[in-house]
């Protein structure tokens, strides 16, 4: 995957758990995992996006092991329609 298909992934999970307020613990490892590889090949060159990858991150590793997975991503609305709008900012400029 290049950083783009990364970041529509990335976008798709993070858009999805935030409309749905719903997730699977596999969706919040994927984005732990999408995340991780963007930091380690360092392939995103926006300073904004750049910023909020280990707040993403943790989002999916608190995810992971929250015990109720709805209520952690309820809690992170307003994190996820940030998140989600510099994405696709992102990814479109």
């Amino acid at each position: 995957l290049n950083v783009n298909d990364q970041l529509n992934l990335l976008y798709d999970l993070l858009s999805e758990q935030s409309e749905d307020c719903c997730g699977s613990v596999s969706e919040c490892q994927q984005i732990k995992r999408l995340v991780q590889s963007m930091m380690a090949n360092n392939t995103v060159n926006d300073q904004q996006l750049l910023q909020l990858l280990p707040e993403i991150y943790n989002y999916g590793r608190q995810g992971e092991i929250a015990q109720n997975l709805d209520e952690h991503i309820t809690t992170n609305q307003s994190n996820l329609k940030n998140w989600v709008n510099t994405i696709d900012y992102t990814n479109t400029h």
